[in-house]
């Protein structure tokens, strides 16, 4: 599917976001852990988390709707699935197998999980071998230290000890099943984790399901004595990555845009992206409608350190297009390792359409020239949902703008494209 994208001199609107893809995966993993039967409200229906739906359901846990709730059946930590051997399918989606691996490493039975073509690609050795230092089996089908594998437990608990964490993700997949260990965890992390505020997410869920555990402020240590997780009727608050793609709209257009269900005191860590636009010459408040942005007709340049904030790097690269001076991007080397190459996915598409963007040591910068000198060309999206979303906000300000695979936004996002005309378009 080819989606061009229509110019639009100033957004003025406001817009109710999908639910957090980030809070629904964790919620759906420790409501499976927990004692009783707790129910995730506005839980988020996308690609990835559907993913988390039918493995945790492959793996014995009941879940049905009701009402305006998604009830879960918890296991209080003892996964047994109904087959010997069970096969689960991940697609694309990396915080489903994150999540998965250590959530398996609780069963006495083989679990498999696999994936497509990319997620055989992406990073996991860290965690598996964490896994297996925790005496789980571990055996791999394909290449040494990636998907598919199979994994059998039950795991213990004791010490893990991490050289260094690629990923946050890993870091919360152990921690969930942490309290379920008959012993316990203590992990202990050499190297600074990258993502912190991911991390900071996973323990504030652990905490609403009444999980008491020990972290240092730099989020190397962590202790977590056994216990059980206590059901929860909980709702799932908006999704900021989803937000920021409109507050983006109207930084680019010098337009306004609110977020109706984003607070200012989310735990999220891509709220943060509207303190990198700010940093841009555009402002913010919570006013009576939502959390919104109004853009600024001089956007300047900025030099900062994205580690804590990968998802917004692309959507960061587009608005730099239309500031004045460099940007500067720094601390993202893992994204290598996401749905594509996102580094080399901007480079080449920015290059595209005329834009000057090279990479630095960990890092890229963009030449911005307030918008001058870019043209309109077909964007691949390498099948990422956040490369089209991103390149939906160039489409603003530039003639010509097609996004290819533009049905790859389901990931996260299903509904993106009405969305964005019924909001972007709108008359103020």
């Amino acid at each position: 599917m080819i989606k061009e994208i229509k110019t639009h001199p100033q957004v003025d609107s406001a817009v109710y976001v999908p639910s957090s893809k980030s809070i629904t995966h964790r919620l759906l993993f420790i409501s499976a852990l927990a004692l009783g039967t707790s129910t995730v409200r506005d839980v988020l229906y996308s690609e990835d988390t559907i993913y988390t739906m039918d493995a945790l359901k492959k793996l014995g846990v009941e879940m049905w709707e009701e009402d305006d709730g998604l009830n879960i059946k918890g296991t209080n930590g003892r996964i047994n699935p109904p087959q010997e051997r069970t096969e689960v399918y991940v697609g694309n989606s990396g915080t489903t197998a994150r999540f998965l691996c250590s959530f398996a490493a609780l069963s006495k039975k083989e679990v498999l999980i696999t994936g497509d073509e990319r997620i055989k690609q992406r990073p996991m050795e860290e965690l598996l071998k964490a896994l297996m230092e925790g005496a789980v089996e571990v055996k791999f089908l394909e290449k040494e230290w990636y998907l598919p594998v199979i994994i059998k437990g039950p795991m213990v608990g004791g010490l893990f000890l991490f050289p260094k964490a690629p990923s946050s993700q890993f870091i919360s997949s152990l921690l969930m099943v942490g309290p379920c260990l008959k012993y316990g965890m203590e992990l202990v992390i050499k190297e600074p984790p990258y993502s912190k505020p991911y991390i900071r997410l996973t323990l504030e869920m652990m905490r609403r399901y009444g999980i008491n555990y020990g972290a240092t402020e730099d989020l190397r240590l962590f202790r977590i004595p056994p216990q059980p997780y206590r059901a929860m009727d909980i709702t799932v608050e908006g999704d900021a990555s989803s937000a920021a793609y409109f507050w983006a709209a109207a930084a680019v257009t010098a337009g306004k845009m609110s977020v109706v269900n984003v607070y200012p005191n989310s735990k999220q860590p891509d709220i943060g992206f509207l303190s990198v636009l700010e940093k841009m010459g555009c402002t913010w408040e919570r006013d009576a409608v939502g959390l919104t942005l109004k853009g600024s007709h001089e956007l300047i340049g900025v030099d900062v350190d994205m580690n804590d904030m990968p998802d917004q790097v692309p959507t960061l690269a587009v608005v730099a297009l239309f500031a004045n001076g460099k940007t500067i991007i720094r601390n993202i080397s893992h994204l290598r390792g996401k749905e594509s190459d996102r580094i080399q996915a901007l480079i080449n598409e920015i290059s595209k359409i005329g834009g000057k963007i090279k990479e630095i040591e960990n890092g890229l910068l963009i030449e911005g020239t307030g918008g001058k000198g870019l043209h309109g060309a077909e964007i691949e999206t390498y099948n990422d949902h956040r490369i089209a979303m991103s390149f939906a906000v160039a489409g603003l300000r530039i003639e010509g703008i097609k996004i290819k695979g533009a049905e790859c936004v389901k990931k996260s996002f299903p509904d993106f494209w009405e969305v964005w005309e019924k909001t972007c378009y709108a008359k103020a």
